[in-house]
């Protein structure tokens, strides 16, 4: 998607697992949400996928779907 840029990598701050989702991502669930502390600063709510993470886990940026930020575990 133009104009969005690697986040970069970060650290787990909080999850959750989304079972009711809104109308747009009603197939997807359940899915894993979590919020990163990014490494360059700041923090971002993104999607998790491939495997769950928890707390203090490492992640990486994946891509951008639709808007939304994916991280997958490192």
């Amino acid at each position: 998607m133009s104009g969005l840029r690697d986040p970069g990598d970060g650290v787990v701050y909080t999850e959750t697992i989304v079972w009711a989702a809104p109308p747009a991502y009603a197939a997807d669930a359940p899915y894993q949400l979590a919020i990163i502390d990014l490494d360059a600063g700041g923090r971002l709510t993104a999607r998790v996928i491939e495997s769950k993470v928890h707390i203090g886990d490492r992640v990486r940026f994946f891509e951008y779907r639709n808007g939304v930020a994916y991280f997958r575990k490192s």
